[in-house]
C-alpha cells in the first residue's frame, strides 16, 4: 500500500514511523490543489486534513482506495461521489472534545475577566497607579444564561462546564433533531436575545452556512460575549464587523471564513472587544496524540477488511 499525507504540517510534530507496517508513506507539509493529483495518482490511501478531494481529484486517483480525513468535519471530502467509485472515506470522532470545551473558556474566561486589557493594564499604567487595583465592570458566569448553538459531544461537554460554573444552558439544534432532556431547547432567535454568552459548536453545512447573519445578530444583547470554535462561515463576517460598529458585544473566534485571515481583514482592529486564536482549539497535544493513533487504528482496520 501507499499512503500519501498531503499536509502533515498541519498536525504538528507527528511519528509517522508505526506507519510503515502498511506500507510506504509520503509526506507532503501542505498541498496546493494544483499538486494534488500528481502527488496521489498512484496512492491507495490518502490522508488529509483541509485538502480539498474533490470529483475531478477522485477521477485521476485511478489506486484511491481509501481516504482519511484527519478531522471531524469531512467538508473538505466529496464522500458521496467518493463512496460511488467504491472509496471509503473516514474521519475522526471525539478525539478534541476536552481540547476544544477547554479553549472555549479560554477565551469566554478571556473576554469576561478582560485578561488582554488588565495585563497591558498592569505593565503599562499599574506601576504608576495610586491604589492597590483597578476596577472595570466584568461579571461572573453564575446566574446567567448560556445558549450553545450545536449540542454535539462538544456542545455538550461546554454545556456541563458551564453548568459548574454556575449558568442556565439552553441550546439551539442546527440540525432540528437534537433533542436533549438535560437542556432547554430554544428557538435561534429566542436564544440570541437572551444570553448572556452564546458558543458555536456546529458544522459548516446548509443549514448553518451564514446563520448569524446582520439581523440575527442584531438580537444579541448588548456587552454578551459570542464564541466561534465551530466553523467559519457559520457567523457572517462581514455583517459582524458592521455589528462590532454597532453594539458593544465581544467576540471570540478560532475560525473564520478564509484561513490563515487576510492581514486586512478588518476583525483584527477591533482589539478591545475581539480574542482571535488561530483555529487551534482541536489542538492540544493529548487531543493530536488521539488524532493521530485514530487514524492509525481506522487504517488499520481497513487493510484488515481488505484482506
Amino acid at each position: 500500500m501507499k499512503i500519501v499525507v498531503l499536509d502533515g504540517l498541519t498536525l504538528g510534530d507527528v511519528r509517522w514511523e508505526k506507519f510503515k507496517k502498511f506500507g510506504e508513506i509520503i509526506i507532503y507539509d501542505n498541498t496546493e490543489y494544483k499538486e494534488i493529483i500528481e502527488r496521489i495518482k498512484d496512492a491507495d490511501i490518502v490522508i488529509t486534513n483541509k485538502v480539498i478531494i474533490d470529483r475531478n481529484v477522485i477521477d485521476n486517483a485511478k489506486k484511491l482506495k481509501f481516504i482519511q480525513v484527519a478531522a471531524t468535519g469531512t467538508n473538505n471530502v466529496d464522500i458521496k461521489y467518493a463512496e460511488s467509485k467504491g472509496i471509503i472515506v473516514k474521519n475522526v470522532v471525539g478525539y478534541s472534545t476536552e481540547s476544544v470545551a477547554q479553549l472555549t473558556f479560554a477565551l469566554v474566561l478571556g473576554l469576561i475577566c478582560k485578561i488582554k486589557y488588565f495585563d497591558n493594564y498592569t505593565r503599562t499604567k499599574y506601576p504608576n497607579g495610586k491604589i492597590f487595583t483597578h476596577i472595570q465592570d466584568w461579571f461572573e458566569i453564575k446566574g446567567i444564561r448560556w445558549g450553545i448553538i450545536g449540542l454535539g459531544n462538544i456542545g455538550k461537554r461546554v454545556a456541563l462546564l458551564a453548568e459548574s460554573f454556575g449558568a442556565e444552558v439552553v441550546y439551539y439544534s442546527t440540525s432540528g433533531k437534537n433533542f436533549n432532556n438535560n437542556f432547554k431547547r430554544l428557538e435561534l432567535d429566542e436564544l440570541l436575545k437572551t444570553s448572556k454568552i452564546i458558543s458555536i459548536h456546529a458544522p459548516l453545512n446548509d443549514n448553518t452556512k451564514n446563520l448569524l447573519n446582520y439581523d440575527k445578530l442584531k438580537l444579541i444583547q448588548e456587552g454578551s460575549i459570542l464564541i466561534n470554535v465551530g466553523r467559519g462561515g457559520i457567523i457572517n463576517e462581514k455583517d459582524l464587523v458592521k455589528i462590532l460598529n454597532e453594539k458593544n458585544i465581544f467576540v471570540g473566534l478560532d475560525v473564520y471564513e478564509k484561513e490563515p485571515l487576510d492581514k486586512d481583514n478588518p476583525i483584527l482592529k477591533f482589539n478591545d472587544k475581539t480574542l482571535l486564536t488561530p483555529h487551534i482549539a482541536w489542538t492540544s497535544k493529548e487531543a493530536l496524540e488521539r488524532l493521530i493513533n485514530e487514524i492509525y487504528d481506522n487504517i488499520n482496520e481497513f487493510l484488515k477488511f481488505m484482506n
